[in-house]
């Protein structure tokens, strides 16, 4: 009797040791499953040891896997059943962790922590080598006293609550901005603001307090956190703060950081405050050449889109690439010369321009859509530029994809822009050569045009004979004919009468030229009203 107890007894060890090992090899295979993703949508799992004797492992994988009805043999001979109700608390226990999970990795995530693109790590070259220390992930700060007090500057109360052995590395989350649905639970979904992550250094860099930003940087404040996606070295050059970015620079900022945007601290300075800030990173090693991820721009292309001269001239003393192009296809010039100009604008363009043009741009580079910088200018009408364009050799007839010429684009906004006086650009068009209008859609261009009678007076001094027809009189406005009727009135009297002597030796003379009259008639030994008379002055009536 007792032998064949002891039998049974060795028998239920093997049963125990095979039944073990056919587990750990399940286990092994499921863990194989998971890491080469072939069973999409079950790879987050959370294993629940139910009893270290037994050996036995139940996780929610496997519960995902079975019905609801499939039993788990326990020791013992028992049963265990996840009921639908089991099976929501685990998903849910799952959720709060990831979350949590996710909330810790915002808090302590560092800019140096981005997977960056390839280009990007091409265009900025390698990191420099930091010696890697742990990092504790910084508190989220809730105290409004704090809060205010970093927001308004006050130098005593940031002292009194950051002292020695006091660490500023707080995460703060502001409200404000965009609208999201966020998931609360239990299929509950509400409508929150979106919450932007920042540092008391971002605060204090971004608003100027210099003070503050110098103590925090005193008492240990990581100055290349990023938990909101830029550091506060970003945030100083795009609000214009010279003294904040030299600080975070002194303090080892990185120059070269690249935000979650792909911006690097050049790329932020677009404002005429920021021309120090700039100064600042380049005295500390930023990349003249450095290319923005989405893009592709280049410092240059951003001073040249937002018409900075101080920039622009800073960027190529320190010998930016001229002819760089971006995802676009524009060059700095293309870019200085397509960006929507308005009235007071248009000055600090032409610098720009001016500058790009002296250190030698290729003044006939075109885009995608094969538009000259002339084309551009002209589109948005800055008469400078345009003269500037055509000293340096602009090609005044070349086509783009849509068959538009410059003098196509400047006809086509001249409603829009009167007041940047299109009348300059078209003299200056026809005076280099270009094509004239068809006489049949003249009265087309009448009727678009006729909010600037100084644009329809040189481009029908274009012609030595015009056909007035009553469709002339429709296409001006009464308010237009109103406001400028001794001019109207000139131009519909040439329905009955031929044009003047005067004009017709004019015409016969720009004829014979050809495109050359700007260079011609300047050369010529006449008196100075003749030659403004050749060169198409304005005299507010025809003739």
């Amino acid at each position: 009797m007792a032998g064949r107890q002891r039998v049974g007894t060795r028998q239920t060890h093997r049963d125990k040791e095979r039944d073990i090992e056919i587990l750990k090899e399940s286990v092994r295979k499921r863990d194989r499953i998971i890491e080469r993703g072939t069973e999409t949508g079950r790879e987050r799992h959370i294993e629940r040891t139910i009893s270290t004797r037994s050996l036995t492992t139940l996780t929610l994988w496997e519960a995902r896997s079975q019905p609801v009805s499939q039993y788990f043999n326990m020791s013992g001979g028992g049963s265990f059943v996840f009921t639908p109700m089991a099976l929501r608390s685990l998903q849910l226990d799952e959720d709060m962790l990831e979350r949590d999970k996710y909330k810790k990795q915002l808090a302590s995530h560092q800019l140096n922590g981005y997977m960056l693109k390839k280009e990007a790590r091409d265009r900025v070259g390698p990191a420099p080598t930091r010696s890697c220390t742990y990092v504790r992930p910084p508190a989220v700060c809730h105290d409004l006293v704090i809060q205010n007090a970093i927001y308004t500057g006050d130098a005593d109360a940031v002292q009194r609550f950051f002292p020695r052995g006091v660490t500023s590395n707080l995460i703060i989350e502001p409200q404000g901005g965009d609208m999201r649905w966020v998931a609360r639970g239990e299929g509950l979904w509400s409508l929150t603001y979106e919450q932007q992550l920042t540092t008391p250094l971002h605060i204090t860099a971004g608003r100027g307090f210099v003070d503050c930003l110098r103590h925090l940087l005193q008492r240990g404040a990581s100055v290349d956190l990023a938990p909101g996606g830029t550091t506060a070295l970003h945030e100083a050059c795009q609000n214009g703060q010279p003294q904040c970015v030299k600080l975070l620079l002194s303090h080892g900022a990185n120059s070269n950081a690249v935000s979650e945007d792909g911006l690097m601290p050049l790329h932020m300075c677009t404002s005429p405050e920021s021309l120090v800030c700039a100064k600042h990173l380049l005295q500390f090693g930023a990349a003249i050449n450095g290319r923005s991820l989405n893009e592709d721009n280049t410092p240059l292309h951003v001073a040249a889109q937002n018409g900075l001269p101080g920039h622009t001239e800073l960027y190529l003393h320190y010998g930016a690439a001229l002819e760089k192009r971006n995802d676009d296809g524009l060059t700095p010039l293309n870019a200085a010369c397509s960006q929507p100009q308005e009235k007071d604008d248009l000055e600090r363009y032409t610098k720009v321009c001016e500058l790009l043009l002296a250190t030698g741009a290729d003044v006939n580079t075109e885009d995608q859509d094969k538009q000259s910088p002339l084309h551009m200018a002209c589109k948005n009408v800055n008469p400078d530029v345009v003269d500037r364009l055509l000293a340096h050799g602009a090609c005044v007839n070349t086509m783009c994809y849509s068959g538009n010429a410059p003098m196509q684009n400047v006809l086509k906004v001249v409603a829009y822009k009167a007041e940047h006086k299109p009348e300059r650009v078209v003299r200056s068009l026809l005076n280099h050569g270009s094509i004239r209008v068809w006489p049949g859609a003249l009265p087309e261009v009448l009727k678009y045009c006729c909010v600037s009678p100084r644009t329809i007076e040189v481009l029908l001094n274009a012609y030595d004979r015009l056909k007035v027809t009553d469709d002339w009189v429709e296409a001006v406005s009464p308010e237009m004919f109103k406001e400028h009727k001794g001019f109207y009135e000139s131009v519909f009297s040439l329905q009955q009468t031929p044009r003047s002597l005067q004009h017709l030796a004019r015409w016969k003379f720009r004829n014979y030229l050809d495109g050359r009259v700007h260079k011609v008639v300047p050369q010529l030994d006449l008196p100075t009203f003749i030659k403004n008379f050749l060169l198409l002055e304005f005299r507010d009536y025809v003739h």
